[in-house]
């Protein structure tokens, strides 16, 4: 099991949760953070600092978002397990469906 980002991360990107985690698990695309569900401890020290609720642990992602579930690992398709965010920076690889969602937050 793992932590899951969802939707209300979408154009938001605070990044609180990155400067919590202790393992820098949470990587950065385009429109949203996503967690890496091999690298992420479940330690949860990410969730409480999410100013827009939008980490969940993966049992308790609520129905609407469940598919987030499955954004979070096919964001990892392309670079694998690099062992750390700050290795890899900004990556362009969001979902196409995300990619795709209409602007958040307007």
């Amino acid at each position: 099991m793992t932590y899951v980002i969802a939707e209300p991360c979408v154009d938001v990107l605070d990044k609180s949760c990155i400067d919590e985690c202790p393992v820098d698990c949470i990587y950065e695309g385009d429109r949203m953070l996503y967690i890496h569900p091999d690298e992420c401890v479940d330690c949860g020290a990410c969730e409480p600092v999410c100013p827009v609720e939008a980490i969940y642990y993966e049992d308790d992602v609520p129905e609407e978002w469940v598919n987030y579930t499955k954004a979070n690992v096919d964001f990892f398709d392309e670079i694998g397990s690099p062992g750390g965010a700050a290795k890899v920076g900004k990556a362009s690889h969001d979902p196409q469906w995300i990619k795709d969602l209409p602007p958040q937050g307007e």
